[in-house]
């Protein structure tokens, strides 16, 4: 895990994501590259993340109660969050995710 960031939990969780989306849109699209981004330089291989294209699979949205798209649904660890939107506010979605940016530390003596 990146120096910078700190887990809320446990550092050894294994991260279960779904991302909802509706075909290929751009926003569909842009949530997609998103996510991998942040997955990828944030968990680095503790993360399972599937795609699920709405249209291609509508049952899939009745138990999760997706009513928007794109939607992120974190499965484990629990406590299961939704962060909707296509993913560019990567400090809303480390909070989701329950990673915390450290803030760099203030300098004393000002």
């Amino acid at each position: 895990m990146p120096a910078n960031l700190r887990p809320e939990a446990s550092p050894a969780k294994k991260y279960k994501l779904r991302l909802f989306i509706t075909g290929s849109t751009p926003r569909s699209t842009r949530a997609i590259e998103n996510m991998h981004r942040i997955c990828e330089v944030n968990l680095k291989g503790e993360y399972d993340l599937e795609i699920i294209d709405v249209y291609q699979s509508p049952e899939t949205t009745r138990d999760l109660q997706i009513v928007a798209t794109p939607t992120l649904v974190k499965i484990l660890p629990e406590p299961l969050r939704r962060i909707i939107g296509d993913l560019s506010d990567e400090e809303r979605v480390l909070a989701g995710l329950d990673l915390v940016r450290l803030k760099p530390l203030a300098r004393s003596g000002k």
